[in-house]
């Protein structure tokens, strides 16, 4: 990620706290107009946004750290950190959500001031809509997991504002109260299914988990149509770490070869490289013709 990229990601993490707050507001001024639990169960999830926007731009700003002495690879890590976290708060959000719904499935009642509650609702989630879409799209973009999964935890809070307006929508046109609680539980099974999906995803960065199966062809490609001069790679390696992907391969070139001939062959690969995945941290392991070579080869095409 380059430093225009670096400081997008940080302002949309830094804006992330003020919208949450906001957002936050909205709901709990729905719930506290209508008595709803379902709307109560909307603006406890909120709440645990709040704490996710923080951790997200603190852990943000410490991955963007550079590399130091102690941390030779960077700090790029630290965003899955985030991640886990924000998959592990959905998760809280959805047992609170339960836990309300249930002590309601006893007692249920109809809304107060149904309509202006059911109206603040609506547009905190349109406003959360729009603002999901923005992280997830730029996380996805600037390879930032932890602005990602902030963005996938607001998005499982609009599920839950949709569920929660056709439960009370339900619950008004029918005049069976039960809707509101039994939407609220319903919607907290999606919500925990989304952490579950946000924690395993981070958990596969953390773990060194290689990129996706397009995205080692594209590599392969770019070495095999730029690799003109060399014999082959083998052992092709590959591993995420936040916004960075280390790739390692062994280049084999003739015996005879001068080291800065080699040289240029590498320069020339982590271009073509960088050109199909930006910001990769390549190591290219020369080796002569002869040695032992272990995994599979890559054919290299001889350029024109």
């Amino acid at each position: 990620m380059d430093n225009q990229g670096n400081l997008t990601v940080r302002r949309l993490a830094l804006w992330g706290i003020p919208m949450s707050l906001g957002v936050m507001g909205l709901k709990m001024v729905a719930w506290w107009v209508t008595g709803s639990v379902a709307l109560l169960s909307d603006g406890l999830e909120s709440t645990v946004n709040v704490v996710a926007a923080f951790i997200a731009f603190f852990v943000i700003r410490y991955a963007q750290k550079p590399a130091d002495h102690d941390h030779p690879f960077g700090h790029h890590k630290a965003e899955y950190l985030s991640a886990v976290s924000e998959g592990v708060l959905i998760v809280v959000a959805a047992l609170l959500i339960v836990n309300e719904a249930v002590a309601h499935l006893s007692d249920p009642r109809m809304l107060d001031a149904p309509a202006l509650g059911l109206a603040i609702n609506f547009a905190a989630g349109v406003i959360n809509a729009v603002w999901a879409q923005l992280l997830i799209r730029t996380g996805r973009k600037h390879r930032s997991p932890a602005l990602t999964a902030d963005g996938q935890h607001i998005m499982s809070d609009v599920v839950t504002s949709v569920g929660v307006l056709i439960g009370l929508l339900l619950a008004l046109a029918t005049g069976y109260a039960i809707f509101d609680p039994i939407l609220a539980i319903l919607v907290a099974v999606n919500i925990l299914y989304q952490g579950w999906k946000v924690i395993s995803q981070s958990i596969g960065g953390l773990m060194d988990q290689a990129v996706e199966t397009h995205e080692e062809e594209a590599i392969k490609l770019a070495i095999a149509t730029h690799g003109a001069g060399s014999l082959g790679v083998h052992d092709l390696k590959t591993r995420r770490a936040g916004a960075v992907t280390f790739i390692d391969f062994h280049l084999v070139v003739p015996a005879a070869m001068s080291v800065r001939q080699a040289h240029d062959i590498c320069d020339r690969l982590e271009d073509a490289i960088r050109a199909v995945h930006p910001g990769s941290s390549i190591a290219i392991h020369v080796e002569p013709e002869g040695e032992k070579a272990h995994g599979i080869r890559v054919k290299v095409i001889k350029e024109a």
